[in-house]
């Protein structure tokens, strides 16, 4: 699936992701391909993202909102 993290200064990360832990307002939740289609808002913390050749990457916000449709991720990050 693909992931785009963008905020209002640059597009922090772009690419295909096997997996992407959120900091939602109601608790972490993870993301995997083919999940169904979501909308949510985020808070404080971090974006754990593991990659198509399995690394790590973090990134932190302070809060956003997370949109996901037909394995494309869009995040809109503070």
């Amino acid at each position: 699936m693909i992931l785009e993290i963008i905020t209002p200064e640059k597009e922090v990360f772009k690419g295909e992701v096997t997996s992407v832990k959120f900091p939602g307002t109601s608790g972490d939740f993870e993301v995997l391909n083919n999940h169904a289609p979501i909308i949510s808002t985020l808070t404080n913390g971090n974006i754990r993202v593991i990659t198509a050749n399995n690394t790590t990457e973090n990134f932190t916000i302070n809060g956003g909102v997370i949109e996901m449709q037909q394995n494309k991720i869009i995040v809109l990050a503070d």
